[in-house]
């Protein structure tokens, strides 16, 4: 039995009733004397201007509480056995086999066709289109089987986010559902989409690892000192200057003669904002459910003639079959034995790939038929032939035989 859990269905707790972890983060304008309170260095650090913040401490469970259904989960998204598919009962085929008619391309539809794509490519000439002459034209079929696999799979892991006063949904309001019992229906069928959630009932409050609850952490740059070592003058506050021949020393006009400079990265407060808790102090920490709709599609083309299938998959064509069911048969009627065999082994592909490794909530596989005519023709004694395939009658002329290249220009 599947329970939808409602946002409003618990009484969270807020801040003030678990409040006490962080401290309040010092404001971020300039100061003289930094705020910091911790060990810092007997010296000034040089200034660095490519001084990088250190990676944040990485958390631990040993302090979280164990939630039931859940104990070996961890920061990393750990797969789940899919329950049984909704129906995994094969259906009969309900769809049937519909008649299409496909046309003949003339004389005069391939020239034009082919003029067309000639007119498209820079490099080409179009006297070759106008003036060869058509020997034979050849109409044939070729057929485009698709098979579409649509699951979802879910995983998954601990995750923590700044506590800010947001409601938190604890232990107390009751027992965290299974991951597969938790209601979640993707925005339209056959489309790929991620979606998080936070597991109900899973939500606790803990201080901040990173900062130890302050909020903040010693500045990585002055390493507490809110100033460092100037570069200009190496901390003595003076330069020597070449002036009328002579050397002379001077204030160092970058420190003003102190030998010291306002560190930039903590402006002189010595400490940096935590980056984990956002200067929070505190994370909210809950079991966040990962769940991921994925559509899988497969496909064959079934063409007798040198057009390459690719063309055949990409160009208009007319509906012959389709079929839609949470589990589909293999095709095993189309009058065209190749479909038939293709279906088969493509629906046993996906049978054996998906059907054990995610939940499927729907297939669906479809045939189209693409009309492809093989034009035979001659031009200044040379026998040669395009192809014009699709409803919308592209072209594909590998050895058109007036081409040329470096943007010469043919007429």
């Amino acid at each position: 039995q599947h329970v939808t859990f409602s946002a409003m269905s618990y009484a969270p707790l807020t801040g003030g009733q678990q409040a006490g972890y962080g401290a309040a983060y010092p404001g971020q304008g300039p100061v003289d004397a930094p705020s910091f309170q911790g060990d810092t260095p007997g010296e000034d650090a040089a200034e660095n201007e490519n001084a990088q913040a250190p990676a944040s401490t990485a958390p631990s469970l040993d302090h979280v509480e164990a939630v039931a259904g859940y104990e070996g989960v961890g920061f990393n998204a750990g797969a789940l056995a899919p329950p049984p598919t909704y129906a995994q009962t094969v259906g009969q085929q309900t769809a049937a086999t519909q008649a299409v008619t496909v046309p003949r391309v003339t004389e005069q539809q391939a020239r034009e066709a082919l003029l067309d794509h000639v007119s498209q490519n820079c490099c080409y000439g179009k006297g070759a289109a106008q003036e060869l002459v058509f020997t034979s034209i050849e109409p044939s079929s070729a057929f485009h089987y698709t098979l579409e696999t649509y699951g979802e799979s879910r995983t998954t892991a601990w995750a923590m986010e700044p506590f800010i006063g947001q409601p938190l949904d604890t232990a107390m309001n009751g027992p965290a559902p299974k991951p597969w019992d938790i209601i979640a229906q993707p925005m339209a069928l056959f489309s790929n989409e991620t979606r998080h959630i936070e597991i109900p009932h899973t939500a606790s409050l803990k201080p901040c690892h990173n900062c130890f609850a302050r909020g903040y952490n010693r500045c990585y740059h002055c390493h507490g000192r809110g100033r460092v070592r100037c570069n200009s003058c190496g901390g003595s506050g003076h330069d020597w200057v070449h002036r009328d021949g002579q050397r002379h020393r001077e204030r160092c006009t970058w420190c003003h003669g102190s030998g010291r400079k306002r560190c930039y990265v903590c402006h002189g407060h010595g400490q940096v904002g935590c980056t984990v808790c956002d200067r929070q102090g505190q994370l909210k920490w809950f079991i966040r459910l990962t769940i991921t709709w994925q559509n899988h599609k497969s496909d064959h083309v079934v063409e007798r003639t040198s057009l390459p299938g690719e063309l055949i998959a990409g160009a208009q064509g007319q509906l012959a079959f389709r079929d839609e069911q949470i589990r589909v048969l293999a095709v095993s009627d189309f009058p065209e034995p190749a479909v038939n065999q293709a279906s088969y082994q493509l629906v046993g592909e996906h049978s054996a790939s998906y059907f054990n490794k995610e939940r499927v909530l729907k297939q669906r596989h479809q045939v189209r038929i693409v009309p492809v005519s093989t034009a035979h023709y001659e031009w200044k004694g040379k026998l040669s032939q395009f192809w014009v395939f699709g409803f919308e009658n592209r072209v594909h002329a590998p050895d058109y035989p007036q081409k040329c290249c470096c943007g010469c220009t043919i007429l």
